[in-house]
């Protein structure tokens, strides 16, 4: 078994929604990102590349690269869940933390996971979505921008 942890954090920009684990999320604000600025499947990215030992989300999918520009955070994690097959594991649970004042993550939770299971080839019950505030403290308390923390566990198929 392996154990990866990722992290991923935007700042809120112009915009009317939010992606949050493949789910469009309506908010009063966008974020500032070259992707779609996923910070719920950017996170999960680098856990999973985390724990394959294959660097980060950066290394694979660079912001340089002006194909990656608008992409869809889903096509990450569909090509890091072909990553972790190639190299004969899977996923055994991935538990994702969102950290941010607003939006509301709750009501999206359950379309999350599922979007998530999906792209990753398992069952719903090996996906889990938290969310948290930090009290209005810092970046996110101020309302300034949005965060993600993911850990996961893969074993070998």
């Amino acid at each position: 078994m392996r154990i990866g942890q990722g992290f991923d954090v935007h700042a809120f920009g112009e915009g009317d929604h939010v992606m949050l684990g493949g789910v469009r999320v309506a908010h009063s604000q966008g974020v500032l990102a070259h992707s779609d600025g996923d910070v719920v499947l950017h996170a999960l990215c680098d856990a999973l590349l985390g724990a394959l030992a294959l660097g980060d989300i950066g290394k694979h999918f660079p912001p340089s690269d002006e194909k990656w520009r608008g992409a869809d955070s889903r096509s990450f994690v569909r090509a890091v869940a072909a990553m972790l097959v190639e190299r004969g594991y899977t996923l055994g649970n991935a538990d994702i933390t969102v950290i941010c004042e607003a939006p509301k993550v709750g009501p999206h939770a359950q379309a999350m996971r599922e979007v998530i299971a999906a792209d990753l080839g398992v069952d719903i019950d090996a996906i889990s979505i938290k969310a948290t505030t930090t009290e209005t403290l810092g970046f996110t308390g101020r309302r300034e921008g949005i965060a993600a923390l993911a850990t996961v566990l893969v074993q070998r198929s």
